[in-house]
């Protein structure tokens, strides 16, 4: 089976920080998979590399086939990366960011304004898009920025916590934004969180790491059934020796 994603014995080396130390795991087309762990863990290092902006210090990675050293242009091309801090331009209205954001990658200007569409009704914000950024709330940003990232259908959508300090309420919107985007377009997405219950939610495969390393794989239900517990918090404490 070829996969979207398949990394290999992923080491990464801060100074004296072993960040990644040995991880491997792979990703089906049109799967959401997430990798989860504390603070720490290495799950931000494991999505900038497969993003392309940090290079591992040993192991390789591919995305659909691509590999993310030797051929990262090319990945590039596949992929949207959207940072747990990321922003956008204050100055501007939701819509005119869009366009703006647009206009990198859609080079066809019929296909921009359906492109913009779509990511106007991905956003739920409404007549809000014509409002200044600066106005928004951060859950508005975050699902602008949401949006952004899945807009223009790519092959592979990166997020980093997603869903990072918002409110319930938008935390549900972002969420389901992900969900029903993966199930209309096939998208496949790799996501990062230490919220476990919102990797319950979202993903068909889990990667629980801790200190750079894999400590358990597999879907949520099969991990809770395996170590019997009722949650993926209670999975991950059992698997890392806290309980």
């Amino acid at each position: 089976m070829s996969f979207a994603v398949e990394a290999d014995g992923l080491v990464k080396v801060f100074g004296n920080i072993r960040a990644l130390d040995g991880l491997s795991f792979n990703i089906k087309s049109g799967e959401i998979f997430g990798i989860i762990g504390p603070n720490g863990a290495g799950k931000t290092t494991a999505l900038r590399i497969i993003a392309t902006l940090i290079l591992p210090t040993s192991g390789s990675a591919t995305v659909f086939g691509r590999s993310v050293t030797a051929d990262a242009s090319e990945v590039r091309r596949l992929i949207t990366y959207l940072p747990e801090e990321a922003g956008a331009y204050k100055n501007l209205s939701g819509i005119e960011y869009l366009k703006f954001m647009g206009k990198f990658n859609v080079k066809i200007k019929g296909k921009l304004e359906e492109v913009i569409e779509d990511a106007g009704d991905i956003s739920g914000l409404g007549e809000r898009l014509h409002d200044k950024v600066k106005t928004y709330s951060k859950g508005m940003k975050r699902r602008l920025l949401v949006a952004r990232a899945l807009m223009t259908k790519p092959k592979l959508a990166i997020l980093d916590e997603p869903t990072s300090g918002l409110d319930v309420l938008h935390s549900v919107h972002v969420r389901k934004i992900i969900k029903n985007y993966v199930e209309k377009h096939g998208v496949t997405v790799l996501l990062s969180s230490h919220n476990m219950l919102e990797v319950e939610f979202l993903c068909g495969r889990v990667a629980l790491i801790n200190r750079g390393k894999m400590v358990a794989e597999g879907s949520p239900e099969n991990l809770k059934l395996e170590s019997k517990a009722a949650n993926l918090e209670e999975v991950f404490a059992k698997v890392v020796g806290f309980v």
